[in-house]
């Protein structure tokens, strides 16, 4: 009899967020790979299902529902789950079927994951009503979830400050990597010429123009001396302006600074690869999606001294305070430079979503 682990793929029909779609795909593309003997994947996907061009190969099913993404969200919000079935439910969000269920009897599990904070950390950066709904799933997630995966153990800490005992005794660390074979493309050099970019720069990760974390990256910019441009990934639409005049505030010729929004694994992955240095400059409890593309590509990285960091990059980085991160960048890009581009290889040989899927493989059992 085989087994099948179905996962859950809203993110390749209608993504919210271009990381999670990455992640959801690479992991499900590791799960199909890492599949043990008498198991395989399956799908449970929003209408219209699948487009071609974003198909995973080795899917043994697809359980398409009749509603589109947004109404899919909303009917598993207030617990509505029809048309789901029982079995092992594997979500690489923190969307899935969350209903009241019998693990014990009826096999059937519900796994989530989590990979941010923050309608808890920064609930200013996001609208109301998203805070609202972040907050309110937790609180399913704590009542249904059979296990919830975060990507760190710093994370998971901070998890447990805001969430119920009940859910911290469900939590499972997993982490994330690079999107499945990013890798420098033979063409970055055009692809930078596409984007109106330059040869070398510091590149920088971007989110709300609010971000206290962008502000400090501008800063430290300023206080490392470097003279030459910075490129700002993944600013929202509509924030490129707001981020201008950021740069501006901290010192920063408008002329200098390059605002762009998220950009496809080849795109960034070219990018990143002509940068002097990439500052990770958040203190938040995130998954820090583009520092670990940094070490992908070995560049040096500037990281403000913050748990999650820590834990991620490791020696792989310059260390700093948020109002001290100038001298970490400065050390990045002179004297530590050598150092942190072979640290940097080495310490992404640790993120590989082989790994996690043989781990979430384990998991289901251990269930």
């Amino acid at each position: 009899m085989t087994v099948t682990l179905r996962v859950v793929l809203d993110q390749l029909v209608a993504p919210t967020s271009p990381d999670l779609a990455e992640a959801s795909a690479s992991l499900t593309e590791a799960l199909v790979a890492f599949a043990p003997r008498g198991c395989d994947v399956g799908a449970i996907v929003p209408s219209p299902g699948i487009p071609d061009g974003d198909a995973i190969a080795g899917l043994s099913s697809e359980t398409r529902l009749s509603m589109r993404r947004r109404e899919l969200a909303a009917s598993w919000q207030l617990g509505v789950a029809p048309g789901i079935g029982k079995g092992l439910i594997h979500s690489p969000t923190p969307l899935a079927p969350l209903v009241r269920h019998d693990r014990v009897n009826e096999t059937h599990q519900i796994v989530v994951t989590l990979w941010d904070l923050r309608a808890w950390e920064t609930p200013e950066e996001l609208p109301k009503a998203e805070v609202l709904a972040g907050r309110a799933l937790l609180s399913r997630v704590t009542k249904h979830a059979d296990a919830v995966i975060v990507p760190t153990h710093a994370m998971a800490e901070r998890l447990a400050e805001v969430a119920k005992p009940k859910l911290v005794k469900k939590l499972r660390v997993i982490g994330g990597a690079p999107a499945a074979g990013l890798r420098v493309p033979s063409d970055a050099v055009g692809r930078l010429r596409a984007l109106d970019l330059p040869q070398t720069f510091v590149a920088a990760a971007g989110g709300s123009a609010a971000s206290d974390a962008l502000g400090s990256a501008f800063a430290a910019v300023v206080a490392s001396g470097w003279e030459g441009d910075v490129v700002v990934l993944d600013v929202p639409e509509g924030d490129e302006p707001a981020v201008i005049d950021l740069a501006a505030a901290a010192g920063l010729a408008e002329g200098r600074v390059h605002a762009r929004g998220a950009l496809d694994r080849w795109d960034r992955a070219a990018v990143l690869s002509h940068a002097a240095a990439f500052v990770a400059a958040s203190a938040r409890a995130d998954w820090p999606w583009r520092a670990v593309d940094a070490l992908a590509v070995g560049i040096p990285v500037a990281a403000v001294d913050s748990p999650v960091l820590h834990e991620v990059l490791a020696d792989a980085a310059a260390f700093a305070p948020a109002d001290e991160l100038g001298a970490a960048l400065s050390r990045a890009l002179g004297e530590d430079a050598e150092r942190l581009r072979v640290l940097a290889g080495d310490r992404a040989k640790g993120f590989a979503w082989g790994a996690s899927a043989d781990r979430v493989w384990a998991l289901h059992a251990e269930l």
